[in-house]
């Protein structure tokens, strides 16, 4: 007998290149407006005084390299293709300089967005939980350890729909590092373990439809890809 009402589900796990074990997700933090073109082109400025974040659920991740449906609510979709940063060490107000000892390594992400959705609530002022918790969109490739990636510099990060360039950028280009986005959510949360960070797009994020391939690359890590089917029938 157990004692859970209904079967639990099964918490994703990542791939780590060069590893035995798995790295379970715990929970997905995501930063906005961490590319200036980025921002200009979705006609907003950046904040330089601080960071902003959305979240998430564990349960949006999905390994790279599946084919999965269209996501339901929605007639644009967009691609956001992003630096992961997955955090095998504790945080909790560290400083910028101590930050990357939290550090485990890096992936591909696709943080897939219900674009009409989150403008929807833009200009309601609403939150834009629905535009960006969908299921399957938190599309991540397998995991490159920390000290086998090297320093952050400018690693260029581009991204293909069915062969095409659609984004394509440097992780220099972003307006807040990955140490300093480490330490200002280390003021707000106990980061643990299986945490993952998105640390942005650059520009080009455009819409996708049913039957759409798509690869994420960063230099130095392995690709991100997802294919995408039609629609769920009603």
């Amino acid at each position: 007998m157990t004692d859970t009402l209904f079967p639990a589900p099964d918490w994703p796990r990542i791939a780590v290149q060069d590893a035995q074990g798995s790295f379970p997700v715990r929970r997905v933090f995501c930063v906005g407006r961490n590319y200036a073109a980025h921002a200009a082109e979705m006609g907003n400025e950046v904040d330089r005084a601080a960071p902003f974040y959305f979240t998430k659920s564990a349960l949006a991740v999905l390994p790279s390299g599946r084919s999965v449906p269209y996501p339901p609510g929605t007639s644009d979709y967009h691609h956001e293709m992003e630096f992961v940063v997955a955090l095998g060490g504790a945080a909790f107000r560290v400083t910028p300089d101590r930050a990357m000892d939290a550090v485990l390594g890096y992936a591909c992400g696709l943080d897939m967005t219900r674009r009409d959705l989150q403008a929807r609530a833009k200009d309601k002022r609403h939150p834009w939980d629905l535009a960006k918790d969908a299921e399957n969109s938190a599309v991540i490739g397998p995991i490159t350890r920390k000290d086998r990636f090297g320093a952050i510099a400018d690693q260029s990060i581009r991204l293909t729909v069915d062969g095409e360039l659609r984004q394509q950028g440097k992780l220099s280009d972003m307006v807040w590092s990955v140490p300093d986005l480490i330490a200002d959510l280390s003021r707000y949360y106990h980061l643990q373990p299986g945490d993952l960070i998105f640390t942005g797009t650059p520009s080009g994020v455009g819409a996708v439809d049913p039957g759409a391939v798509l690869r994420g690359e960063i230099d130095g890590l392995a690709p991100v890809e997802l294919t995408l089917g039609p629609p769920e029938a009603s």
